[in-house]
């Protein structure tokens, strides 16, 4: 189970593990500080007009950073930097800017390649189901080609401005070749949502991808009670995006900001050890007569989808102490039915189409004794009625190690 990117130190490159402890706090030493400080300024005096204009100036026409202290929070914050410092470098990027939510990181990633006239995105089902209904709907003035990853390359236009999976997916865990998308993409950016897996387990830019998004909101925060969104990305696009989030305003608060740092720090520790618990719930489950499948991806994580013969929505009202919510990431485990939850504003072919099953539900596994976990699931389980002669089976190419190879498919 540990499938863990960049675990192999580089020289003179630092290991994961001290990245996510310390990225963007490099000088707290030289400040005589040890926890990073909040700046919850919302405006930042001086009495040179002519100086401070000429520094609007420079930001309007660049997008880049401005150097000393900045004009107004819209356009900047000192903690909500540290903590793109810190993503861009666990994402092995240039730059990172960070926005109130996901899907507000995600509509200034549209808005910036529809302002070059690239209007058009070539997409691959399942996404998170907002992420569709923003695409489908054309909320943006965009419109969509939905396509399987080996149709991506006829599916490109003179004006497509971006090619968007998200690996392992949402909610079906299906995973895609980032390194042979990438290439299909040719000029074209490919942008890679990788909210389940994070950094720890995969880095899409290593792999081509030219854009990394993360519903920081999950495991990047870790702990349910901070909602943000970030890019990752070269500096180039980074310095449009922070053009669109000054503009629009879906920036993130400076407290958001400091919460979201402060989880990188644990990271990798938290993904890791919900990883195994994952691993060890899905090879249960798939010996479980009231299970007919489990979805868990080869790339590992603590994200496990499995269907049932019966009702669904009995496991969800029978759970104790698994939490029946929205979201993941969070360090107690979570159970959804996307199908009437997160996936429910996505058309009912569209969703079935793309393997999202009414049976099907979702857990996000926290930090929780596996065997409690366990029992929770099992008394759950109990209202279902069993299928006798067919126990659930693994959709993944890394099936949990138990289990018996006829089963995986």
């Amino acid at each position: 189970m540990d499938h863990v990117a960049s675990n192999v130190p580089t020289p003179g490159i630092r290991a994961l593990a001290t990245e996510a402890v310390h990225a963007g706090r490099e000088d707290l030493v030289s400040l005589g500080l040890h926890a990073a400080p909040i700046d919850l300024s919302t405006t930042y005096p001086s009495h040179d007009v002519a100086e401070e204009a000429a520094r609007i100036d420079a930001f309007a026409s660049t997008g880049v950073r401005l150097d000393g202290p900045p004009v107004y929070a819209r356009l900047d914050n000192p903690t909500t930097a540290r903590f793109e410092t810190a993503l861009a470098r666990l994402e092995g990027a240039a730059d990172a800017v960070a926005f109130a939510s996901g899907m507000a990181a995600l509509t200034a990633v549209l808005l910036v390649r529809a302002s070059m006239g690239l209007r058009h995105v070539v997409a691959v089902r399942p996404l998170y189901g907002c992420s569709d209904h923003l695409l489908d709907g054309g909320l943006l003035g965009t419109e969509v080609t939905w396509t399987d990853p080996a149709g991506v390359a006829a599916a490109i236009r003179p004006d497509t401005g971006l090619v968007m999976v998200e690996t392992p997916a949402n909610p079906t865990l299906s995973e895609t070749d980032i390194r042979a998308l990438a290439h299909a993409c040719g000029s074209v950016p490919l942008l890679v949502d990788n909210t389940f897996a994070t950094p720890v387990l995969q880095r899409p830019v290593e792999q081509g991808a030219r854009i990394v998004l993360h519903s920081a909101t999950k495991y990047l925060g870790g702990h349910g009670d901070v909602m943000g969104g970030v890019v990752a990305c070269d500096a180039e696009f980074a310095a449009a995006l922070r053009q669109v989030r000054f503009a629009t305003g879906g920036v993130l608060h400076p407290m958001a900001g400091y919460l979201l740092l402060r989880g990188l720090s644990t990271l990798p520790v938290r993904v890791r050890a919900a990883s195994v618990t994952a691993a060890e719930l899905a090879r249960r489950l798939a010996g479980d007569p009231r299970v007919s499948h489990v979805h868990y991806p080869a790339v590992g994580g603590a994200m496990v989808s499995f269907e049932v013969h019966g009702d669904p929505r009995e496991v969800i009202a029978g759970v104790r102490l698994i939490t029946p919510a929205v979201s993941l990431g969070s360090v107690d485990t979570l159970i959804q039915h996307p199908a009437s939850i997160s996936h429910r504003i996505v058309a009912e072919g569209d969703r079935r189409a793309a393997g999202v099953s009414d049976r099907l539900l979702r857990m996000s596994v926290g930090l929780e004794d596996v065997d409690d976990l366990w029992a929770d699931l099992c008394e759950a389980l109990g209202a279902i009625p069993e299928r006798s002669g067919r126990a659930g089976a693994v959709s993944a190419a890394h099936a949990p190690a138990a289990e018996p190879q006829s089963a995986v498919r």
